[in-house]
């Protein structure tokens, strides 16, 4: 199969894009669990949120 060099650029570019996103999924993952929690944290002790 014949492959430019447009084409592998292009391959590259997707697979460093999807890389990116997985990145900032885990980052958001794991910042939420620690967000979450201090958010139990301050309910136990009465603190913020909405009520109930």
């Amino acid at each position: 199969m014949y492959m430019d060099a447009v084409v592998i650029a292009g391959i590259v570019t997707v697979l460093m894009i999807l890389g990116f996103f997985v990145g900032v999924a885990v980052f958001v993952v794991r910042d939420q669990r620690v967000h979450d929690f201090r958010r139990e944290d301050q309910k136990k002790a009465g603190k913020g949120g909405a009520p109930g």
